[in-house]
């Protein structure tokens, strides 16, 4: 596979003409959209969509406010983008928006094109935690990695599929699908499209390590 694919937000809004425009500006970039009026109709869409990213108001006009989801969700997800979309003033949202650790906020009065909203969005997904994870000297190219990224990658130097990565890991192909992504892109193996990255990846999980024997065989 590609190391493209198509990412998903969430976006929750309690008006529900701007939640369509914004559904339909980030469309118009090419992200896929789910929407939730309320906190309650969002958290029951979470687990069936699978979003990248929460984009929420602050005020939903009914309790857990936009903040409480942020923060329930991200414990379910810590993979989570956040932004925050609100008509709340930034300083009332304190440096740490709403609490929430490298969420993005995002005045609505401020708001002006699809590419405001995706900025944003970019900056919320490319500021998630890499946990450090110690891994042998000569294995520099795979520094960037997390410890669930490095047994994926392992799997991948098998040549297993996305599939069978699911199975073994007791996860979603689509969770298989994003952690892929995010590897090849760590890795910096997409942009060649002469080459697969999959290949690619697998080379340098080879020459760091040696041969990933296949146990499954």
């Amino acid at each position: 596979m590609s190391g493209e694919w198509t990412r998903r937000v969430l976006v929750v809004e309690d008006q529900a003409a701007l939640r369509v425009l914004v559904c339909e500006m980030l469309a118009q970039r090419g992200w896929e959209t789910a929407a939730a009026a309320d906190a309650a109709e969002a958290t029951r869409l979470f687990a069936e969509f699978d979003p990248d990213a929460l984009m929420t108001d602050i005020d939903l006009g009914s309790r857990p406010s936009g903040a409480e989801l942020a923060a329930m969700l991200s414990q379910l997800a810590p993979h989570l983008g956040v932004v925050f979309l609100s008509s709340y003033p930034r300083a009332a949202a304190g440096a740490k928006a709403m609490g929430i650790e490298r969420a993005v906020f995002v005045s609505k009065q401020d708001l002006g094109s699809p590419d405001d909203l995706v900025a944003a969005l970019e900056r919320a997904l490319s500021s998630r935690p890499a946990p450090e994870v110690e891994i042998p000297a000569a294995a520099d190219p795979l520094g960037e990695l997390t410890r669930h990224q490095l047994e994926v990658l392992e799997m991948i130097a098998r040549g297993w599929s996305n599939d069978q990565i699911a199975a073994a890991s007791s996860s979603t192909v689509r969770a298989v699908e994003r952690s892929v992504s995010r590897i090849f892109d760590r890795l910096g193996v997409t942009g060649d499209a002469s080459v697969s990255p999959r290949v690619a990846a697998a080379t340098l999980y080879l020459s760091a390590v040696g041969p990933a024997r296949d146990s499954s065989r």
